[in-house]
């Protein structure tokens, strides 16, 4: 999926640490096979392959769970969180590359194959069918954290339940190290990438994603724009923020915190306030200050 990962973790000797955890980086790997959209021959972009051809297409359990949960996330956000973005997530990396919009024409074009209700998945077949011609997924908001949840249970299988995984930001932990009451957790701040945590908090058998443009943006014509998508308006966000959502799994937090990026601060926290067990923390960028917001159950930090 283009990411570091790393684990930590609390054995009882080296062997089941060593065995654990190639077990569970085993299991990322057989997920990216899976779920990458970097890799033609992964089973999701075979999927993507067929969009138009009004075929139902057989889909492996861990795909239709990440698309389960994603259409179920895509339907309580109104779709600001979409997996369909597919489409215009690749016309944005050119656009970063070459620091070139995107033409007029190919912006018209890319929305035309964006629709999350254009996806037709029966649960009860595990058959999938993707209604537009062109149609591309994109599981960049989610895979990453269902993939720590998967490498977490893995662990768990091998006698490991004291670990923390670290997908690219994207981190799921489980029960504390010893003589302690959770895994200490740094936020990265929202103006300087490479700068010490402005906040930390201590977590256990949860899931925390943050989500923002700190790493991934261009810069075109003065204008700055986030590599997270609105379907809406075609464009990278332009308002700048940073997003960090605490949930009981990572397939949670992730896409939740995907989502309030495209909400803002105010829808993007009324839905942290309805959905049971998560937690959010917003910074935005007011006058070239950073300004917090939080739901009421995030907790206080240091």
């Amino acid at each position: 999926m283009g990411i570091p990962v790393k684990i930590s973790l609390y054995a009882t000797d080296d062997d089941t640490a060593k065995h654990a955890a190639q077990a569970a980086f085993a299991r990322m790997k057989q997920l990216d096979r899976i779920l990458s959209d970097y890799d033609p021959d992964s089973e999701l972009m075979q999927l993507c392959a067929q969009a138009g051809s009004d075929r139902d297409i057989p889909v492996s359990k861990d795909l239709k769970v990440v698309l389960e949960h994603s259409l179920r996330v895509s339907r309580e956000t109104d779709g600001a969180f979409d997996v369909t973005v597919g489409p215009l997530v690749k016309l944005w990396r050119k656009a970063r590359r070459k620091k070139q919009l995107p033409t007029a024409e190919a912006l018209s074009e890319a929305r035309a194959a964006v629709g999350y209700e254009s996806i037709v998945l029966d649960a009860q077949s595990s058959k999938v069918r993707l209604i537009k011609p062109n149609m591309r997924l994109d599981l960049g908001g989610i895979a990453k954290g269902y993939a720590a949840d998967q490498a977490l249970l893995e662990l768990k299988k091998h006698g490991v339940s004291r670990a923390l995984i670290d997908a690219g930001g994207d981190i799921v932990v489980g029960d504390p190290p010893p003589d302690k009451d959770g895994w200490r957790i740094g936020m990265a701040p929202l103006q300087k990438r490479d700068g010490p945590p402005s906040r930390y908090v201590t977590l256990k058998n949860a899931g925390i994603a943050t989500s923002g443009d700190a790493w991934q943006f261009v810069e075109i014509d003065g204008q700055r724009y986030s590599h997270i998508i609105d379907r809406n308006t075609g464009y990278g966000l332009t308002e700048r923020s940073s997003v960090t959502v605490i949930a009981a799994d990572g397939i949670t937090s992730d896409a939740l915190a995907s989502a309030v990026s495209v909400l803002g601060v105010e829808r993007g926290l009324a839905l942290i306030e309805k959905t049971c067990g998560t937690s959010a923390l917003v910074v935005t960028l007011e006058e070239g200050q950073p300004v917090v917001h939080t739901s009421k159950a995030f907790p206080a930090g240091e």
